[in-house]
Parts: C-alpha cells; sequence; structure tokens
C-alpha cells in the first residue's frame, strides 16, 4: 500500500561506505538510535563501495515519500550529484535528500567532547584533521566547521587532510597538538592520524548524542517544509537537488 504524503515518511540514512566494518557499525548505530527518537522506519544505504545501495534500501522502504540524509560532513561530489543521480535512476519522485550532517553546531560540540576526552584542556593546541577531497564546495564547508571548532576552542582553525587536498596533516601537526578529525566513523583514516607523533588524537565524531539530534533536526525540517512532496530532479539547481533546503539553519 502506498504511504499517503500526510503520513510521516521514512528515513534513509546515507553513508559513502568502506569495507571496514567499524565504519558501518557506526552507521547503523545512528540509525538505530534515530529510530528510536524519531519513531520512524529508518534504513541504511550506501552510494559506494558495500551495500545495501540506495536502489536497495528504497525498494525495502516501500512506496511513498521518502527523506534521504546524507551521513557526510560536507556538501561534495557524493551529495551533490552522486546521490541525486542514484535516487533519479530509480525513477522515485518522492524522495527528499536533505543537507547533510555536517557542518552543524551538534558536530563541533561532539568534537568537542572528544577532544576532551582524549586530554585536550582549554589552552591546548589543537590540529582540524578532515579525510579531504577535491570537490571545493566540500572543502569549504570544512573550512566552516574548523571555524565553528576554533570558537569553541579560543583559536583558528585551518584545516589539514588526510588526503587529496593540501595541506596534509602529517606536514603541519606538531609534538604538541590534539588532533580534531572531523570523520564520522574509525578507518583507515582515523588509524592513520592515530600514527601521528601528536599529544593525542581524538576519536571519530560516532553516535554522540549530539549527532542524534543533528538528525532528528534534518529530518523534520525536511517534513515540516513538505519538501518530500517536491519531485527529485537531477538537473536543477543544487539548492532544490538536495531537497530544497542547504541547511535547515545556518551553521
Amino acid at each position: 500500500m502506498r504511504r499517503s504524503a500526510t503520513l510521516t515518511p521514512p528515513l534513509l540514512l546515507v553513508a559513502h561506505g568502506t569495507r571496514d566494518p567499524a565504519g558501518p557499525r557506526v552507521v547503523e548505530r545512528l540509525a538505530e538510535a534515530a529510530a528510536a527518537r524519531l519513531r520512524v522506519p529508518v534504513h541504511v544505504a550506501y552510494v559506494d563501495v558495500i551495500g545495501p545501495t540506495v536502489a536497495d534500501a528504497l525498494r525495502a522502504a516501500g512506496d511513498g515519500p521518502v527523506v534521504a540524509l546524507p551521513a557526510f560532513l560536507a556538501a561534495g561530489y557524493h551529495v551533490r550529484t552522486d546521490l541525486p543521480a542514484q535516487i533519479a535512476a530509480t525513477g522515485r519522485e518522492d524522495v527528499a535528500v536533505c543537507a547533510p550532517l555536517g557542518p552543524a553546531p551538534e558536530i563541533v560540540e561532539a568534537m568537542l567532547r572528544r577532544l576532551v576526552s582524549a586530554g585536550w584542556r582549554p589552552g591546548d593546541r589543537v590540529a582540524f584533521a578532515a579525510a579531504g577531497s577535491s570537490d571545493e564546495r566540500a572543502l569549504a564547508d570544512v573550512r566552516a566547521a574548523a571555524r565553528l571548532l576554533g570558537r569553541r576552542v579560543g583559536r583558528w582553525l585551518t584545516p589539514s587532510y588526510v588526503a587529496t587536498a593540501s595541506p596534509a596533516i602529517a606536514d603541519v601537526c606538531g609534538p604538541a597538538d590534539f588532533v580534531a578529525p572531523y570523520l564520522l566513523a574509525p578507518g583507515s583514516f582515523h588509524r592513520r592520524l592515530a600514527e601521528l607523533p601528536v599529544a593525542g588524537v581524538a576519536e571519530p565524531i560516532g553516535t554522540h548524542p549530539g549527532v542524534i539530534e543533528l538528525i532528528a533536526r534534518r529530518y523534520r525540517s525536511a517534513v515540516h517544509d513538505r519538501v518530500f512532496l517536491r519531485p527529485n530532479s537531477p538537473h536543477r539547481d543544487s539548492s532544490a537537488r538536495i531537497g530544497v533546503l542547504q541547511r535547515d539553519r545556518p551553521a
């Protein structure tokens, strides 16, 4: 039976995908927590490397509106191009793709908590480390996240990267630095950070309660604005392609 548009649509949490089992475990835990928080069905999909694919997950979600939330920390290629294209390939016109997880104050709060757990104290140096991207729009999001964290730690933070972009974290960090990973889940990038000769490396953002609240906020904003009723078009402007909303409030 097709769901009425007036009913609360399920959530599709979409991540990149990795063969490292630690990554999918975090995504699954986020999905479980979001389902409990929102009291709606939450499905998981991956845009690359592993399944279930976006098409698989949409079939599992059934007919009717779906809100897709990219579990990404920046709006790069996978958020702006790959995910909308994969949705369009299914023929579905009832899927809204809302803004990704980051940058957002809740993400930065989680990073700060992870830093404190790693031994950082006010006044200590911080090195902001992201995965890296060749997409300038994604890098702009990373810079925005670094500014947000910088305000919390009282320092101007310039992002550095594990791969692809520059400067490389290995070239800029020092023995007195605490590394703040702009990473959602453990994996090869975090293992590389853990090998750096620094004062400490914080854990990835993971399933911090603030992330669950952010997922709930993104979802509710999409439902409130009824963006799930607007067709998913792969060739409209970028704001429309990700569910009309870029951010449900300024980050």
